[in-house]
């Protein structure tokens, strides 16, 4: 059990072999084992398949595994995988699911209900303002904040929620241990301690042009419902967006003044059918099954 389990963390993380790929494997192989040490012109004959990626699976091997999961121990976190009662479920019905998730904190987080809290890195103090009172107030109310851990709004998400005494989850778009951006430390810190870190990537893995855009579907994908404060034509924080959209979630947005940029997106969103956030109270009135009590 414990080398199927280093296997599949192996071909997981291998390059080339995405969720698609492993999946087309195990369904057809049964086993990690049996898809890592299965016949070469079988695996290129599988649906997806290229030589290529037949050999990068001919290439892993379950000590890759071992050592992954050694690491992340080291750090203090753990993997969870799909079939383990920890793994979010409702993860496994989004669009490019994650075949893994290493974590540090407060695994229990995963169960409670969420609300994504996104918005600029570069921000007014009035998103800013608005960020820490929809986040205190959720928090308080039992929500876990789900956000990306990035300067800006997301830290002021994290921030608050975690003086409210409630629950925060941070997704990586790198691997645990490294502290990006570095400004972010003490953050990372806390929230490692208070709340819950979350990434697909392995431990030590540094951020890089396509992370973030994956860390984004998985911030969507851990909450019912995304809150964009504030957001500038263009910026990334829309991709959260068009993941929440196509998970089928729904997505909520800060109204702000025509004449300032970083509300631009925002408008937009709320011209194009988004739910106009006014108030906590527009929150809990449309989801009163996602308030519980505070989640101590």
């Amino acid at each position: 059990m414990v080398e199927q389990r280093e296997s599949y963390v192996a071909l997981a993380l291998t390059a080339g072999i995405g969720p698609a790929r492993l999946a087309t494997m195990l369904e057809a192989c049964e086993t990690p084992d049996g898809a890592r040490t299965a016949p070469f012109e079988f695996l290129c004959h599988l649906p997806g398949f290229s030589r290529a990626a037949a050999t990068s699976v001919r290439n892993a091997r379950p000590e890759q595994g071992a050592e992954i999961l050694a690491h992340a121990g080291r750090l203090g976190a753990s993997c969870l995988l799909p079939g383990d009662a920890e793994f979010p479920g409702h993860l496994n019905q989004i669009p490019e699911p994650p075949p893994l998730l290493f974590v540090m904190g407060r695994v229990e987080l995963l169960r409670a209900p969420a609300v994504a809290v996104v918005g600029s890195r570069d921000h007014s103090p009035y998103g800013e303002e608005v960020c820490r009172s929809l986040s205190r107030d959720a928090a308080a109310h039992g929500l876990v904040v789900v956000s990306g851990m990035a300067r800006g709004l997301d830290a002021v998400a994290h921030r608050a929620a975690l003086e409210a005494d409630g629950g925060t989850i941070g997704v990586l778009g790198n691997g645990l241990g490294v502290i990006y951006p570095a400004a972010n430390r003490q953050l990372y810190e806390r929230v490692a301690s208070k709340g819950l870190l979350v990434t697909e990537f392995p431990p030590g893995e540094r951020p890089r042009h396509g992370s973030f855009p994956r860390r984004n579907r998985l911030i969507s994908g851990l909450a019912r419902v995304v809150v964009v404060i504030e957001a500038a034509a263009g910026s990334g924080t829309l991709i959260t967006v068009e993941a929440a959209l196509a998970q089928g979630k729904d997505v909520m947005a800060v109204p702000g003044s025509i004449l300032s940029r970083t509300s631009v997106g925002t408008n937009r969103l709320l011209r194009d059918g988004a739910i106009p956030f006014l108030e906590s109270n527009d929150l809990y009135e449309l989801y009163p099954g996602l308030v519980t009590r505070a989640v101590p």
